[in-house]
């Protein structure tokens, strides 16, 4: 940064003699914007390619100088303030359906653009542990890497990688802390504390004697089931021994290893 606040970059393109072509600018920098999350503000930066970085405004002591320097650190490009946020982003966190968001996730292996995308299909409201983001890549036996991949999220948040939570009831790591992802999951209404008590009774899937299905707890179809109705399995080879089959929807035989 220069002395007066500008950008270099920014400064030597508005040196230019030659008017510079439309659109320049937004080639050559990104633009941040603070937008509510559902857990406090967040900072949020984006270009052309899409959303590329997202902070919550607690992990950079709520200061917009401190998002551009981390921004920086890790992308080495210019950041300048946006006018607006990126289209559909403000309803996104209002809802949690941010997956038709763009991305910008350059600068990450192929592994960890596969590890993400997984993420990104667990709806609102619900969980999977990390052996089924492991399965759903086709890489059963990489699951400590999975979480080393979802560690480097850039766009947390968005991309949910707080609903992926560890298979014995608690949630798990996360960027911002687990508190935070804590706080994240029961906004969406996941009932941590049912979850908790099934681990501990060595409960991991719930099953209907109505339906025949097996699921993840957090599944949608999963809560619909009356207290009656509801049968516990420690695996889902032994809800599938009883006669249950795995739900469409959440699948949960992607986490058979857990």
């Amino acid at each position: 940064m220069t002395n007066n606040g500008s950008d270099p970059v920014v400064a030597a393109l508005g040196g230019l003699a030659a008017t510079a072509p439309t659109g320049l600018l937004d080639r050559v920098v990104s633009r941040w914007v603070r937008v509510p999350g559902p857990v406090g503000d967040l900072y949020v930066a984006f270009g052309a390619q899409g959303i590329s970085y997202v902070r919550t405004a607690a992990s950079v002591d709520d200061s917009a100088v401190e998002f551009t320097r981390s921004f920086r650190d890790r992308f080495a490009r210019p950041l300048v303030p946006g006018e607006r946020p990126p289209a559909g982003l403000v309803a996104a966190l209002r809802t949690g359906r941010t997956r038709q968001l763009r991305y910008d996730l350059r600068g990450l292996t192929p592994f960890e653009v596969d590890v993400l995308t997984a993420a990104g299909r667990i709806p609102a409201g619900q969980a999977r542990p990390y052996a089924w983001v492991a399965r759903e890549i086709g890489r059963p036996g990489a699951v400590r890497a999975v979480g080393t991949a979802l560690g480097r999220n850039p766009v947390p948040v968005l991309i949910p990688c707080h609903r992926v939570t560890r298979a014995d009831g608690q949630v798990g790591e996360y960027v911002f802390g687990t508190p935070v992802k804590e706080a994240m999951l029961l906004a969406e209404h996941v009932d941590l504390g049912e979850l908790r008590e099934l681990a501990k009774a060595r409960v991991f899937y719930i099953g209907s004697d109505t339906t025949g299905i097996v699921c993840f707890p957090t599944c949608a179809h999963a809560r619909r089931i009356t207290p009656p109705h509801r049968r516990g399995f420690r695996t889902v080879d032994q809800a599938t021994e009883a006669g249950y089959r795995p739900c469409l929807h959440c699948r949960p035989a992607l986490a058979a290893s857990a």
